[in-house]
């Protein structure tokens, strides 16, 4: 079931994530944020898989959320925008100069739900690419995608090659029947678009 948050509480929950970021670079420009009825709704003490993705100049700058429900809303966006900017192993620390010129995106997960097919096409027509996020699991090698991924490869068999890639498996694994497939839904707000999706 995916969660409906409205326009201004996508707004609120990203202007949470910056201000996150701005106090950890003890940047001047900390945004003020009004301690209004948002800061106590409800929905966001809900416990969901939380996303921050950072963008710089139309690239990719940093990205790391948390899949399962493990903390509340705001407690995950705070945490996850600290690990995006300063903690994904894939890019350097984000630096204050770079502060005003990223743009932010937050995806909120609904639960993850298992996939059962008999064989690839099976696997195949149950994805619904732009739809599913995707997550590949066998032993102790995991990896998701958003499903904004999509967008860069709309095809399900490169999305779900590269996505064992990611996982460090070879990218025909999906295909072996070997692995755990499950699926998932997000809401996800961008700085350029707040209103949703």
């Amino acid at each position: 079931m995916i969660i409906k948050l409205t326009g201004p509480q996508g707004l609120f929950l990203l202007k949470i994530a910056r201000n996150t970021i701005a106090k950890k670079l003890n940047a001047d420009n900390v945004i003020i944020i009004n301690q209004d009825s948002l800061i106590k709704d409800t929905i966001f003490q809900d416990k969901r898989g939380v996303f921050i993705t950072i963008h710089k100049d139309g690239h990719l700058r940093g990205c790391i959320g948390n899949i399962e429900p493990e903390e509340s809303i705001i407690k995950s966006i705070k945490n996850n925008a600290i690990n995006a900017a300063f903690k994904d192993p894939r890019f350097s620390p984000l630096k204050i100069s770079e502060f005003n010129i990223i743009d932010l995106e937050i995806s909120i997960l609904t639960i993850p739900e298992k996939l059962d097919f008999k064989n690839s096409s099976d696997l195949l027509s149950q994805i619904k690419p732009s739809q599913h996020g995707v997550i590949i699991k066998s032993k102790n090698r995991k990896a998701t995608f958003l499903p904004q991924v999509w967008d860069q490869l709309p095809k399900k068999e490169e999305f779900l090659s590269h996505l064992c890639i990611k996982a460090g498996l070879p990218s025909s694994f999906w295909e072996k029947e070997l692995c755990e497939i499950m699926t998932y839904n997000v809401q996800y707000f961008k700085e350029d678009n707040p209103t949703g999706f």
